[in-house]
This record gives structure tokens, C-alpha cells and sequence, in this order.
């Protein structure tokens, strides 16, 4: 069987919905369209990248079907949509289970284009060698995917739709990596909270200027205000262990909120934690755990904690989340926290003396 790359209005299809088709024994190929399915992450990050792939896709690869999801629903969301013959593109998160990436690597064919882009240090780290993926850590997940898009033979009216979400891109980028260059970016976030990240992608499918309105200013404004409240009296009733973690306990905060919260504490805060964790129950009655750190930590105690079985998770160095079973209690999920963050430390320990420290006290005895 041989696989041919279709391609439509001058831009590779395999993006745009078109699938690889066989070549018959005569040489004959067939055209064959499906859906396009973008699945996304639900922050502004996550939001903006499918955006900027509804830009990209329609009308010319309709029907596209969106998917705003989070990672403890990722995989299932992903091999569903491949058993049902769509076209997938995975912006800002990535799956957990290794079966999942088993399925990607054996229906991957040599020349298809990539189908996932991220920027998560975790998906770097295992994934960032696939053919299939693009991960780029020194930007948001919608930089990663607006950059490629823009590298590409767009066709006219494509590229140009493309151009028109730059600078709603460069918000949430900013947003993303905490570069504070753009003072909208957090009414931005703020409107993901008061909308839902389903109304702000109508939105910027309806209109991509990243500048507010009147009304939506006002609003957003509004709510960042009443945001500061709430951080003022979670402030108070956050329970801190020395200077490992500042653990939030649940209901305190809104949707939407973490981020900023965790930016509070580890950069205002005298003192700051080496770890911020906001756990939240979720609809499924499971465990969401945002985690947040400014060296790294978050994500190492992602990679110590989660089994791919009870306990997932992801994200990157500073900015991760993992999911506990349901029966876990609040205390659990924060001495296991405490446990896989002395352990890393532990790991960054030095072991007895090393080379350096005999030749050091060796030119001192001199």
C-alpha cells in the first residue's frame, strides 16, 4: 500500500482534514475528506491555539469539530476521534498513556505532516523526537502552532486569516510564560473565567483583535478587582509547610484564578514556597491539582507522582497539574505532594565528597 499526501488551496491537507488514501493496483488514487478535529487545552493558551486552528481550517477543511479538554480526558478523546477516521490536531496538552502514543507511532506514515504542537517541558522531554510533533518550550502552545502555520504554503485567504491572530497569540504568550509585556493579557485570562473558554473562542472565531471592547474591558476589569479580594482572604487560610509548599485548600479559589494566585505567592509572597498546589474536585468526583513552581519543581514532582494508571498528569518546569482517583482525601494528595517534593531534594543533595571538594580542601591544606 502506498500513502499519498493530499493537499487543498495550496496548503497540505493532512492539517486541513484531508487523509492519507491508498493507491489502487491500477494506480488510481482516491480523495478522501474527513473531519477536521482540533482538541485543545481550556486556558487562554489552550483557547487561542484553537483559534488560530479554526483560522487555519474553515471554511476550506469543514467540518471541523472542536474539543477543549483537559489531560485526564486527553487520550480517550484523542483515540476516539482516530477509531472514527477524523483528521486530529493537538494544541497545548498531550496524552498520558503509553498505548495512546503506541496507536500515534504505528498509524504515523513517513511524510505525514506533524499533528501535535505543544510546549510543555514534559512532552519535550518524551515526545520531542516524534516526527508527528512540534514542542518548542520558549513559547506558548499557539506560538508554537501560529510560527508553523506561517512557515507553511498557505494560500492567500488562509494565510491571511492566520496574520490576523497575531496579536491575540503574543497575549496569551505572554500570559503563558508570565513575560508581563502586555497588561491585557491578564484581562484576557480573566475574561477565559468569566466566559468560559467556549465563549472566548466564539469570540475570537467571530472576531480575532486582541483589543478589548468598552464593555469587555469593563467586565474584565471588574472581575480582576473582586479576584483580589478573594486572593487577600485565601491568603489567609492557606496552609503553608515551612518553605516547601503553600498547599490551597479547596473552594477557596474560582475557575481561573489559580494562575494568578500561584503568581501572587511565589513572587510577592515574602519568603515564597518552593510550591504552590490548588487541588479541586472535578464533575467525576476526581482530583485536579494545579501546581505551580519557579525552578522547575512542579514538573519533576508531575514525573515522581503520576503512574499513567491512578495518578496523571502534565505540563511543564514551572506550570503542571496531576489528577488523583477519587478517594483520595485532601490530606493524602498533600503528603504525597510533601513526600515527591523531598525527594527531589533529596535527589539535588550532594553525595559525600566529590572530586572537587578533596581538591579544594587539598589546596587549602597548602
Amino acid at each position: 500500500m502506498t500513502h499519498i499526501l493530499q493537499e487543498a488551496e495550496g496548503f497540505p491537507g493532512s492539517v486541513l482534514g484531508y487523509n492519507l488514501v491508498e493507491k489502487s493496483p491500477g494506480g488510481e488514487s482516491r480523495l478522501e475528506k474527513t473531519v477536521t478535529h482540533i482538541i485543545s487545552h481550556t486556558d487562554l493558551d489552550g483557547v487561542t491555539a484553537a483559534a488560530v486552528a479554526w483560522a487555519a481550517a474553515w471554511p476550506e477543511a469543514a467540518p471541523v469539530k472542536i474539543t477543549l479538554t483537559g489531560y485526564g480526558e486527553v487520550d480517550n478523546v484523542l483515540l476516539e476521534s482516530l477509531q472514527a477516521g477524523q483528521k486530529p490536531l493537538v494544541l497545548d496538552l498531550f496524552c498520558q498513556r503509553q498505548q495512546t502514543v503506541d496507536e500515534l507511532d504505528a498509524r504515523y506514515a513517513f511524510g505525514d505532516l506533524p499533528f501535535l504542537f505543544d510546549h510543555h517541558e514534559t512532552t519535550f522531554n518524551r515526545y520531542g523526537n516524534r516526527p508527528w510533533a512540534v514542542v518548542d518550550i520558549s513559547r506558548c502552545a499557539a506560538a508554537v502552532y501560529h510560527a508553523w502555520l506561517l512557515g507553511q504554503d498557505l494560500a492567500p485567504a488562509v494565510r491571511q486569516r492566520v496574520e490576523k491572530m497575531t496579536g491575540i497569540v503574543n497575549m496569551a504568550n505572554d500570559r503563558d510564560l508570565w513575560l508581563g509585556q502586555e497588561p491585557d493579557s491578564r484581562l484576557w485570562q480573566a475574561m477565559v473565567t468569566l466566559c468560559g473558554p467556549w465563549g472566548v473562542l466564539m469570540r475570537l472565531a467571530s472576531n480575532p483583535d486582541a483589543a478589548l471592547s468598552e464593555s469587555e474591558r469593563e467586565v474584565a476589569e471588574r472581575f480582576v478587582r473582586a479576584q483580589e479580594e478573594r486572593f487577600a482572604r485565601a491568603l489567609e487560610r492557606v496552609l503553608r509547610v515551612r518553605d516547601e509548599l503553600v498547599y490551597v485548600p479547596p473552594d477557596l479559589l474560582e475557575f481561573g484564578d489559580v494562575s494568578d494566585f500561584c503568581g501572587l505567592v511565589l513572587d510577592r509572597m515574602e519568603s515564597p514556597p518552593a510550591l504552590v498546589a490548588v487541588p479541586a474536585r472535578r464533575p467525576a468526583g476526581d482530583w485536579a491539582v494545579s501546581m505551580r513552581s519557579r525552578d522547575g519543581l512542579a514538573g519533576r514532582i508531575t514525573g515522581l507522582l503520576k503512574d499513567g494508571r491512578k495518578v496523571r498528569g502534565g505540563g511543564h518546569g514551572d506550570a503542571a497539574a496531576l489528577y488523583f482517583p477519587p478517594h483520595y482525601t485532601v490530606d493524602q494528595i498533600r503528603e504525597s505532594l510533601l513526600s515527591a517534593l523531598r525527594t527531589a531534594r533529596e535527589a539535588d543533595r550532594p553525595v559525600g565528597l566529590s572530586l572537587g571538594d578533596l581538591l579544594k580542601e587539598k589546596l587549602n591544606g597548602k
